[in-house]
């Protein structure tokens, strides 16, 4: 039986065609985006709803906030279910640990993850930039033949989960976890790597140079950006500006999720000469 089933008996029809039929599954939490005004009055009732829907499922939560701040985390409210937005989700072979409100984190990247880890080949030295709570961290260290993996993170609670994540998945002995804004902590790390990833939120290309003084000649670079649909060159055309005369080759753009209509979550893989 499926939510508008469900829920036929205790909305109206006008009602139920407002029903959001999009939401996240993370760990046991299920997390509306987006959330009608008209169905305010009924958020609990769709809530329980879909927790007899989803049995694996323990809390029901709705953005109030899109994410925001330096930290890019959301603001959200408990729908049904137990009072908590705490979880440990499951994804490509690991476990994380996370709280979805302190912590950017998106299940959605899981299949991203996946082709990334698949890409680190036996020996890399890998550096995640903007690590979070441990995503590409520990999945690149659990399911590839990676050397070693840093990661730097300023946000000192994704950091904190990072670090638990590291020690539930027992990949301590490949991972080197950093607290700090990246431009001051980069620096501070005196070699390069063959693979450099910059899963930032938003405003990546604000961090390309610093990226590139990182990659090894011949080293591989993981650029994300958000861009519409018709506009995937800009991409490239903010790799060519931070290169300067870094002669560099553009292996794939990769869509990796879409952030609203049209508007694509984007990876540019490219390779450093």
């Amino acid at each position: 039986m499926n939510l508008k089933e469900l829920l036929e008996k205790k909305l109206t029809k006008k009602q139920i065609a407002l029903l959001p039929t999009s939401y996240d599954m993370v760990g046991d939490l299920i997390i509306f985006s987006s959330f009608p005004e008209e169905l305010l009055k009924k958020e609990k009732v769709i809530g329980q709803a879909l927790l007899e829907m989803h049995k694996n499922a323990k809390v029901v939560l709705k953005k109030t906030k899109k994410y925001s701040g330096t930290f890019r985390v959301p603001k959200l409210k408990v729908l049904a279910g137990e009072r908590r937005k705490e979880t440990e989700h499951k994804e490509n072979n690991v476990r994380l640990r996370l709280d979805a409100e302190k912590v950017y984190f998106s299940s959605r990247s899981s299949t991203e993850r996946k082709r990334i880890f698949e890409l680190v080949k036996s020996g890399e030295s890998v550096l995640v930039m903007f690590s979070g709570c441990g995503p590409f961290v520990v999945e690149i260290a659990r399911n590839s033949q990676a050397k070693e993996v840093y990661g730097v993170e300023i946000n000192p609670i994704a950091h904190e989960y990072a670090v638990e994540n590291v020690r539930l998945n027992k990949v301590d002995d490949k991972v080197k976890l950093y607290l700090g804004d990246v431009r001051e902590v980069l620096p501070t790390i005196k070699k390069k790597f063959d693979r450099v990833l910059m899963p930032l939120p938003m405003g990546g290309e604000d961090f390309l140079e610093l990226a590139l003084t990182k990659v090894k000649k011949g080293g591989i670079l993981h650029f994300y950006d958000f861009l519409n649909e018709t506009e995937f060159d800009l991409a490239k055309d903010k790799i060519k500006k931070a290169c300067k005369k870094r002669k560099f080759q553009i292996l794939d753009v990769v869509k990796c999720g879409q952030f609203s209509p049209k508007v694509f979550r984007v990876c540019v893989d490219v390779k450093l000469d």
